[in-house]
């Protein structure tokens, strides 16, 4: 706890965030856990799930940010603009990355089976990493999180 305590009084907005990610990756990985009966580590540090870490951490970003320096400052602007974009891409173009690995790996597996006898030495190849995006509900629920962590957490 002397470390969290020394980082709170360091920067507190850091810390703000860095307490909105943990809480996100460690929430995803026990529902992940509740839902596939089944302990994954990649949950606590990998991407996509329900809740959206990147969500959580910008808007606890955003959260403190209007906190200390006020709603009317370019730095609290620039946080909403980074936050805007990073729950935007979340749900577009990273989810769009993630559905296609699907269909890739999917294609790729596919054409293994029906070409063993072509190629008989041939490995399955590593796949596609397929979780990478979330849902409006995963970002929606990540951002929550983070506007709650950004208010409770005190600024000293």
């Amino acid at each position: 706890m002397n470390f969290y305590s020394f980082l709170l009084e360091q920067n507190p907005i850091l810390t703000i965030c860095f307490t909105a990610w943990l809480l996100a990756q460690v929430s995803k990985t026990i529902i992940n856990f509740i839902l596939m009966k089944e302990f994954k580590a990649e949950r606590l540090w990998g991407a996509g799930g329900m809740p959206s870490s990147h969500s959580a951490l910008v808007c606890s970003a955003l959260v403190a940010t209007g906190r200390e320096v006020g709603t009317r400052s370019p730095m609290f602007a620039l946080a909403f603009v980074l936050a805007a974009i990073v729950m935007y891409d979340a749900m577009g173009v990273r989810r769009a990355a993630g559905e296609q690995a699907k269909v890739l790996n999917q294609l790729l597996f596919d054409w293994m089976d029906e070409n063993k006898q072509l190629f008989p030495n041939a490995k399955q190849t590593k796949e596609l990493k397929e979780m990478l995006g979330h849902t409006p509900i995963e970002v929606l629920s990540g951002a929550l999180l983070g506007i709650v962590v950004g208010f409770v957490i005190p600024l000293f």
